[in-house]
């Protein structure tokens, strides 16, 4: 039987309104990456390529990591308290209108408690919306639409790009399109109905959302920590591998002669449109693979590939074209995992802790891979660094995601847990 035989017109209407959420969720994510240089420039009264424009372009992504955290962790607890509808509404109403009043911001401070709400929301809507997709999906059919869910991340990414084009240097143009998410919310609001699984769990008075039952029940406990760290790994070696496209690209052209403002084109198409189009099918891949592997093998497959792409795609290229070949698969690889968190953490939480916990484990990795961040940074930034060695170094870390593999359990074929 197909995977998708049995899915009902509402549940991929389901996965249709949770993926679009998540799209305008990476969009309001990428954005401020793609406008932050005019945008800081002018509120700075500096060259868009003053070193304060960096500065504080770095100092606002820690922001938003912390807002990330934070939300995700909040409306996690929110989703089980008080249900997944009403509180997927609240994460795209923060998102979207906070954005939108980034039109206004005249000052640095305006633009740091702005990027913290956006991210709160950013944070919050992928656990609910993961846990959502889990409870309202048939078994045999979970796998891979909550696969296809977080893979339509690369939809936004792609949208803030045309945006940023479309507007060229109005940067509160493009902040101001930002509210248009917004109107999801009429689309959730009439559509989507909360899972009877649970309505199921708060009738009979389980904990909804308790940290405490979460974090001192050690069926629970352990899972959520261990989750935490499995996410720690993927979003870790995401801003410290997979991102690094663009400057490995950048730094190969650079090498062979190209001139500096060729080679910035050029690596930003390598890193925007090749590895991108890699990066989206190693996600839609996952869900297939955790199918007819199991969920920690498909994990495990992805890190080992992760491990041998990553110095082969440093070091191999003799020429652009062959790197061009390496960087689509040593993006589906790095990035592919992303999706498997989607499909994995609500399978290992119970109705009345799953969007709780599934909230914990991603948005606690995101903190854990900001100080992996940081120390990112200070590496590639030694003297005499060598910036293919920097990354391969950085990707010993997928090493770490295969030991904690060895603590999680296997979820194929078995029931959300009750």
């Amino acid at each position: 039987m197909k995977w998708y035989h049995g899915v009902t017109r509402y549940q991929w209407l389901v996965v249709i309104i949770a993926s679009a959420g998540w799209v305008f969720d990476a969009f309001e994510g990428q954005l401020f990456n793609i406008e932050r240089n005019q945008m800081l420039a002018e509120i700075l009264r500096v060259a868009p390529d003053h070193p304060d424009v960096r500065r504080w372009g770095d100092t606002f992504l820690a922001v938003f990591l912390v807002g990330g955290t934070l939300g995700g962790i909040f409306f996690g607890w929110l989703g089980d308290r008080w249900g997944r509808k009403p509180t997927m509404v609240l994460t795209i109403l923060f998102y979207s209108i906070f954005s939108g009043l980034t039109y206004f911001a005249d000052s640095l401070w305006h633009v740091g408690v702005l990027r913290f709400l956006v991210a709160m929301g950013v944070g919050g809507e992928w656990a609910v919306a993961a846990a959502l997709v889990a409870e309202v999906v048939p078994p045999h059919a979970r796998a891979h639409m909550s696969g296809l869910f977080h893979s339509t991340s690369v939809l936004g990414a792609f949208f803030a790009a045309w945006v940023g084009i479309a507007v060229g240097e109005n940067w509160r143009l493009a902040f101001l399109i930002g509210v248009v998410p917004s109107l999801l919310v009429l689309w959730v609001r009439a559509r989507v109905e909360e899972p009877q699984t649970w309505h199921a769990a708060k009738a009979r008075g389980a904990q909804l959302g308790s940290f405490r039952d979460l974090l001192l029940n050690p069926r629970w406990a352990k899972r959520a920590i261990f989750g935490v760290l499995l996410a720690a790994v993927g979003l870790g070696t995401f801003w410290a591998v997979t991102v690094a496209g663009q400057d490995l690209a950048k730094d190969f052209l650079l090498r062979h002669g190209t001139p500096a403002a060729e080679a910035t084109a050029r690596a930003k198409f390598a890193y925007g449109n090749v590895q991108a189009l890699g990066a989206a099918i190693g996600m839609l891949a996952f869900g297939p693979l955790a199918v007819r592997l199991g969920r920690k093998r498909a994990f495990v497959l992805y890190h080992v590939a992760a491990l041998i792409v990553v110095p082969l795609t440093c070091f191999s290229p003799t020429s652009y074209a062959m790197l061009l070949v390496l960087l689509p698969v040593f993006g589906g690889c790095t990035l592919g995992i992303h999706a498997g968190y989607a499909v994995y953490f609500p399978e290992l939480f119970p109705n009345h802790l799953r969007s709780t916990g599934t909230g914990f484990c991603f948005n606690g990795g995101r903190l854990i891979a900001s100080s992996m961040l940081v120390f990112s940074g200070w590496l590639k930034a030694q003297p005499g660094m060598d910036l293919r060695v920097a990354v391969s170094l950085m990707a010993l870390l997928f090493l770490l995601g295969l030991l904690v593999l060895a603590f999680l359990p296997e979820t194929k074929g078995q029931p959300l847990p009750e």
